[in-house]
């Protein structure tokens, strides 16, 4: 399972919103290319990008970072946030990332999905964000009547490399991860499923190893990396092993966040 850490861009800086709330927004650094380095440098295997002023207005004000990141870094570059055309995802996929994350456009313009998982194979992945099991899209700030794991099911099929599944509820919050619905998630999906929310100890990591043979095969951190609260070498080195190496044996284990 790959530990991938995540760099939310707003107006060019790292930022973490708090259950994808643009008014509690939390500054980690100017220097997103520093900050892209830093978890290479650590051992990530791939970085996820977030492009917040594109995900609210699906305008393109972040790209001069996200060039700089990917023609920084060896480790492939994954990124979501306004891609909500074709043009767009193959204006993105040229900046040098290896894939693009499809949200809004996968439950308003599904027919999108399967033409850009055609054009571009093993490069489209789909982010699924919800709020009390609906999927939401536009930044989070629009909620649908759709399930999540209906959606999944639906999208799965179109030949799309992964499904990033994000519990808005948890996100941000360092509770831990929504297990629950992540196993709803990955039962539902027949592409890999990516987590994405809640984590805030190595010990939520290590409780998504029982959904690894379920097609669990990666989660997103961001928030518990700046806070200092997980270590990124030590989150890769529990994670390849599945057990806690240097972590209290004896702390007690997380609570699943419903």
């Amino acid at each position: 399972m790959q530990v991938i850490p995540a760099i939310d861009l707003l107006d060019g800086q790292c930022v973490r919103l708090h259950q994808g709330d643009y008014d509690q927004v939390t500054r980690f650094s100017d220097d997103p290319v520093a900050q892209a380095l830093s978890w290479q440098r650590q051992g990530a295997q791939r970085l996820h990008l977030v492009d917040l002023d594109g995900a609210r207005t699906g305008e393109p004000v972040n790209d001069a970072a996200i060039k700089a990141i990917t023609a920084a870094l060896t480790i492939p570059v994954q990124l979501g946030g306004g891609v909500r055309s074709a043009d767009r995802a193959a204006e993105l996929l040229g900046c040098g990332l290896e894939r693009v994350i499809l949200g809004t456009v996968a439950l308003e313009q599904p027919e999108l999905v399967a033409q850009l998982a055609q054009q571009h194979p093993g490069r489209i992945v789909v982010g699924i964000d919800a709020k009390n099991g609906k999927v939401a899209t536009r930044g989070w700030l629009t909620e649908s009547s759709t399930e999540a794991t209906e959606l999944a099911q639906r999208l799965s099929g179109m030949g799309i490399a992964a499904i990033i599944s994000t519990d808005i509820a948890t996100d941000g919050t360092l509770a831990g991860p929504n297990l629950t619905a992540l196993r709803a998630m990955a039962e539902a999906s027949s592409v890999p499923v990516i987590a994405s929310g809640g984590i805030g100890t190595v010990e939520h990591l290590l409780s998504l190893l029982s959904l690894e043979p379920l097609g669990v095969s990666g989660v997103i951190v961001g928030r518990a990396l700046y806070d200092g609260r997980v270590e990124l070498a030590e989150a890769l080195a529990a994670i390849g092993d599945g057990r806690l190496q240097d972590v209290n044996p004896s702390a007690p284990a997380s609570s699943t966040v419903a």
